[in-house]
């Protein structure tokens, strides 16, 4: 079940791209489609406030369940300050497994995701109920997400809906949509699936600075104690 919920606090949006065209100018580039299958659906990477539970083959004592901090770490009875959040659980069993390294011969650990935090996802713009989205399993696919945001309203967009991507280093990727056509059922796999964190954008009918308008509106959404912002540059879309 997903629940909606707005969230005031603030994150910046700055420039990291060049311009592309100045308003009313001739065609301007679009962003790429978004993938229709998340690139990392095959490896879940971590979440803060997952619990996993460490196991260790040969000294099961060690055993131990931990909660990912809010700072991204997890701490352990051998090591402290692992960082865990962003990484596959075999990637935190091989970072364990080098700290323990000091401290046991021969270390065999794995890790497992016991119980997973809420999916956060947000949708900006001119939809009915803009805000947050959280579910308690996989992030919901793109119809999912604007329907919980009560759709969009007449003056939205939906050949320019966007989704903005938290990428690696926390840096952005903009993507182009096919809302429409997954709305209309002409093609099914429009209906992208989001990923944690995701924005979805649907501007205003007629706008051609995105950027502008996107600025404007999206501040309100994601909470910049998570320790990272999105970075949008200025571009002007095209329509249909």
């Amino acid at each position: 079940m997903y629940a909606v919920r707005v969230s005031r606090a603030a994150f910046h949006l700055l420039p990291v791209f060049a311009g592309l065209a100045a308003c009313g100018g001739g065609p301007a580039a679009r962003p790429p489609p978004a993938p229709a299958v998340p690139p990392a659906a095959a490896s879940y990477r971590v979440q803060v406030g997952d619990q996993l539970a460490i196991r260790l083959y040969l000294t099961p004592e060690l055993n131990e369940d931990v909660t990912v901090r809010p700072d991204g770490r997890i701490t352990t009875q051998l090591v402290e300050a692992v960082p865990a959040a962003g990484r596959t659980p075999e990637a935190i069993a091989a970072a364990l497994r080098t700290g323990y390294g000091g401290e046991l011969r021969d270390p065999r650990i794995t890790v497992e995701v016991k119980s997973y935090s809420p999916v956060r996802v947000y949708v900006a713009g001119e939809v009915v109920s803009p805000g947050e989205i959280t579910s308690g399993g996989p992030p919901p696919k793109l119809l999912q997400a604007v329907a919980r945001a009560g759709g969009v309203r007449l003056s939205g967009d939906t050949g320019r809906v966007l989704i903005v991507r938290r990428g690696d280093s926390d840096r952005p990727s903009v993507y182009s949509t096919r809302y429409a056509d997954a709305l209309s059922g002409r093609d099914p796999s429009a209906d992208v699936a989001l990923q944690p964190y995701d924005i979805v954008i649907v501007p205003k009918t007629g706008v051609a600075e995105v950027y502008a308008w996107v600025n404007q509106h999206i501040q309100q959404f994601v909470p910049v104690s998570w320790g990272f912002s999105y970075n949008v540059n200025p571009f002007v879309s095209t329509t249909k």
